[in-house]
């Protein structure tokens, strides 16, 4: 775990007690404000994001010949700089060729690594996408000395109201 100057763990709290479920970041985020222009003393709160799950957003359809492209731009990025790297040490007049040479020896290993890469999955993921973790309430604690006083402030607050169900 994390810690601070002194020495304690960042994300641990004592005896920690809930405060309340917010719906979305921002409404437990305001209230953390709130609390802290009410002179709070907001180092003994956590907000935790809970109920998490993964989100997997698709991007498109995977190809032989999108695999190959891919393949192709990373592989000369990695040859391209070994080319760099070797073409400082290479002899006077040869850098360009050493360059052009790691350029062309990456492209062609991108291409055959992620093909043979793709035909090991037969075809069971023909699509790219992205992931995410994500969380869908998010609940403020508090540490248990300080709960009454987080509720009577937080009770001024107009219009935030925590799920009370959660």
């Amino acid at each position: 775990m994390a810690q601070d100057r002194n020495g304690q763990q960042v994300f641990e709290l004592e005896f920690p007690q809930s405060l309340g479920v917010f719906d979305d970041y921002a409404s437990a985020q305001k209230a953390v404000d709130f609390l802290s222009d009410e002179e709070f003393p907001v180092q003994n709160l956590l907000i935790v994001g809970t109920e998490l799950k993964q989100v997997e957003r698709v991007t498109g359809r995977l190809t032989t010949g999108r695999v190959a492209a891919a393949g192709a731009a990373s592989g000369a990025w990695f040859g391209l700089l070994i080319g760099v790297i070797l073409g400082t040490f290479a002899p006077e007049g040869d850098f360009w060729r050493t360059v052009l040479g790691g350029l062309g020896f990456g492209v062609v290993f991108g291409v055959l690594w992620t093909l043979i890469a793709y035909a090991m999955t037969r075809g069971q993921r023909d699509f790219s996408s992205v992931k995410t973790v994500v969380a869908t309430k998010y609940e403020v604690l508090v540490e248990h000395k300080h709960l009454a006083k987080a509720q009577e402030l937080l009770a001024k607050l107009p219009g935030l109201r925590p799920d009370p169900f959660a």
